[in-house]
């Protein structure tokens, strides 16, 4: 059986507060504080045209399987109609016996180890007293089904009258009718409400239901919770789409007939799914020097890495509608692939930004043939200005070694900061275990080095490293806002240099919530960077003289919005991949010689706009 996604972890994230409350829950069973398993709310409808009747909704963990059944000579037949019956497929072979078996190894559970209720529906096609009486006998023969207190055996199709109900066995249910009136005895022997959803709505399952049949589906799901009763819907739609709309309004069983495609939609959504439980305001620009042309002395360069517009669009959903990024009114987009690769990673992604050139996958601060290219680091320290390296990641790694190193392979880090010793840098921050490196000992006379923000001196004279193992860790795991504190301090110190300063930033955990393929991870990632996206911006409006500059390496995990709620903050998402894809990323530009950014252009016109506004020589 799979893992069911609502574990301790993930409920205690917060993260699915919608799906604690609304989805798959009816309101008494939402009182609990453990939620039913995701697959529990999974309904197999005709389950025995499968490939495999009953194994593979078992093995997925369904909470309901649905069987069609003919009573013919005597005998319980399954088939979709009288004229598909096959001798072979009884009721016995497919569904009582392989019962029965995985009750007697679970010792009496269905699901081993596990509380979780399996609802077998039986569909009688045929009279219902003469085709329920030879049910009754043949489970008769079965004591370990029916006194299983995990199995419940539920009848519907043509069903005996409600007031006779009472007359069968306690383990016997029934199938419920919304139209129908049942007195409280006959109430206790119904386990559910279906019910056709083409009576409420004729809605596909694509783009959105109509807000006057939603309100009907909605009104037939309340009442049958009223009766503290769960429901189903059959003749639905049963793609992606609609799955999220039965979720959204409360629906117990959804039913399907791809078992594993909805079994994963529901497993992995935790991953894919993100209401915010915190927002920012965005900080309100001034524009006063925004696309002017006129002297830049400062430049900031903030990289979310693996951002797309999927990534940023997320958040924007996620936020209150609001983004500072947003804010920005020159805009563009970066052509990402490296030299020899239609898709990039993030080595020549960010030394095409930091040199100019294109360089091969794995490669940093060097081009295609292997020689060091001057990076934006060395080129302003020329000119007397000061630089800042500051990532969410480890310092060592692509983006931020793409602004001091040059090495043809990313994973070289000893060689990383032996250039690092020779680099004009003046502030570097991020995780990382340098201590252990050979290099250490030349980084020391050098660089004064600490392990965390709090043991910083901002103060003293000597370049800085902080070498913090929380830089690392993700916002919602304990890094806060970390990044902005180091940037804002950064800030501080680097501004006091009257000949200019180059602050990078990488927003690094962005990537790896885009190769773990988590949702939550991104837009919380996301929003983290985009609170230092408005540090940034405003210290630019503070002084006239700063180009800040936003944007991504690549885009990771191919993302695709699915479904949100702007009033709700909350959005999910599908993943087509767990690495980069081609996609072209977004380049956000503010303040003087912003205009410079707006096109559609490869990933190193990004560096060769920067000189042209720097009115700098290579």
């Amino acid at each position: 059986m799979k893992r069911s996604f609502l574990n301790n972890k993930v409920v205690s994230s917060g993260l699915l507060c919608l799906a604690l409350n609304l989805i798959f829950l009816s309101p008494a069973i939402a009182q609990k504080k453990q939620p039913t398993p995701t697959t529990a709310a999974a309904h197999s409808h005709n389950d025995y045209l499968q490939k495999f009747p009953f194994w593979l909704a078992y093995h997925e963990g369904f909470g309901s399987i649905e069987a069609d059944v003919f009573l013919k000579e005597g005998k319980l037949m399954v088939a979709h109609t009288a004229g598909e019956i096959e001798k072979e497929r009884t009721l016995e072979t497919l569904y009582l016996k392989p019962l029965k078996k995985v009750i007697d190894q679970n010792n009496g559970r269905v699901y081993a180890g596990s509380s979780r209720i399996l609802q077998l529906l039986i569909d009688l096609k045929t009279e219902a007293v003469p085709t329920l009486k030879a049910l009754l006998d043949e489970l008769s023969q079965y004591p370990s089904l029916t006194g299983s207190k995990t199995l419940h055996i539920v009848i519907t199709g043509n069903r005996p009258p409600i007031e006779s109900y009472k007359q069968y066995p306690s383990w016997l249910l029934f199938d419920g009718d919304l139209t129908s009136t049942y007195n409280p005895d006959a109430l206790k022997k119904v386990a559910l409400f279906s019910d056709n959803f083409a009576r409420y709505s004729k809605w596909n399952g694509k783009g959105r239901l109509p807000e006057a049949e939603k309100l009907k589906l909605e009104a037939a799901i309340s009442k049958a919770h009223a009766q503290q009763k769960k429901i189903r819907f059959w003749n639905a739609p049963d793609i992606v789409n609609s799955w999220y709309s039965y979720l959204d309004m409360g629906v117990d069983f959804i039913n399907t007939d791809h078992i594993e495609l909805l079994s994963q939609f529901l497993e992995t959504l935790p991953n894919r799914y993100y209401v915010a439980d915190a927002t920012h305001v965005a900080y309100q620009p001034a524009y006063r020097n925004d696309g002017l042309d006129k002297p830049v002395k400062n430049l900031i360069i903030l990289i979310g890495d693996g951002t797309g517009l999927a990534q940023w669009y997320a958040g924007y959903t996620a936020n209150n509608q609001s983004l500072n990024v947003f804010n920005m009114m020159q805009i563009g987009l970066s052509k990402t692939s490296s030299y020899d690769n239609y898709i990039t990673d993030s080595a020549p992604g960010a030394t095409a930004i930091s040199s100019g050139y294109k360089g091969n996958n794995r490669s940093v601060g060097v081009d295609h043939t292997g020689v060091a290219r001057p990076s934006l680091t060395e080129l302003v320290a020329r000119q007397g200005w000061k630089t800042g390296i500051i990532t969410s990641g480890d310092m060592r790694d692509a983006t931020p070694a793409a602004f001091y190193g040059h090495r043809a392979e990313r994973s070289n880090f000893p060689g990383m900061l032996q250039d690092l010793v020779n680099a004009p840098v003046d502030i570097l921050a991020g995780a990382g275990a340098i201590q252990k490196d050979p290099a250490y000992t030349d980084l020391v006379k050098k660089f004064n080095v600490s392990t965390s923000l709090a043991g910083t001196g901002w103060s003293q004279t000597k370049p800085i490293i902080i070498a913090d193992s929380i830089a690392a860790i993700r916002t919602s795991k304990g890094r806060k806002n970390w990044s902005l504190q180091v940037f804002e301090k950064s800030l501080q110190r680097l501004s006091k240099n009257k000949s200019g300063f180059l602050l990078m930033l990488e927003g690094a955990q962005i990537d790896h919530g885009g190769h773990a393929n988590v949702l939550p991870d991104v837009v919380t990632e996301l929003k983290d960077f985009d609170q230092i996206v408005g540090a940034a911006m405003r210290f630019a409006d503070s002084n006239g003289e700063t180009l800040v500059i936003v944007t991504g390496d690549h885009e990771t995990g191919g993302l695709t919005l699915t479904a949100g709620d702007y009033n709700r903050n909350f959005i999910s998402g599908q993943f087509s991949t767990g690495d980069h894809t081609a996609i072209p990323v977004p380049v956000f530009a503010y303040g003087p010689q912003s205009q410079l950014f707006r096109g559609v252009y490869e990933n190193t016109a990004i560096f060769h706009k920067i000189l042209k506004a720097l009115s700098f020589d290579k």
